[in-house]
């Protein structure tokens, strides 16, 4: 792989952040980050039923990073380029992670998700090395904003 980003990665990286302003997947970020809670099959068939709007926006956030992640994944774009000023997609696998091992037996994909489960894991590694305490730290703010049960 090349050793720096170029214009092309630049181009690629301002064309997903223009993709992420379209209203509609802007409203599906926004439902995701805030009211998407489901952790097992059960509660993601509850929250988001098919035909739901929330069923539109589960696979629209779900679709889009999993898009993203399969860009940079295939060096499209230099992975710790986009590490640098992206971290949405690690907190949607975040969510996502516990649904993952379920939704690709369901759906008999063992590959379901894949690509942001890869991203994730190498933003992780890049992390440990240049902020080590960064990802810690951003999991207990998520366990403390967790609702109670």
């Amino acid at each position: 792989m090349r050793e720096h980003p170029d214009h092309h990665d630049a181009e690629l990286m301002l064309k997903l952040y223009e993709l992420r302003r379209e209203e509609k997947l802007r409203k599906a970020r926004e439902w995701f980050t805030r009211e998407f809670k489901a952790t097992t099959l059960e509660e993601l068939e509850q929250q988001c039923p098919q035909g739901s709007e929330s069923s539109a926006f589960f696979r629209m956030v779900c679709g889009y990073w999993e898009m993203a992640a399969s860009i940079i994944n295939h060096g499209l774009i230099k992975p710790e380029f986009f590490f640098e000023t992206q971290t949405e997609f690690y907190g949607v696998w975040e969510k996502l992670r516990p649904l993952t091992p379920p939704l690709r037996q369901a759906f008999k994909d063992p590959h379901m998700g894949e690509n942001l489960e890869s991203l994730a894991a190498n933003y992780e590694k890049w992390m440990s090395k240049r902020s080590p305490d960064a990802l810690n730290a951003y999991r207990e703010r998520r366990k403390s904003r967790a609702p109670k049960a």
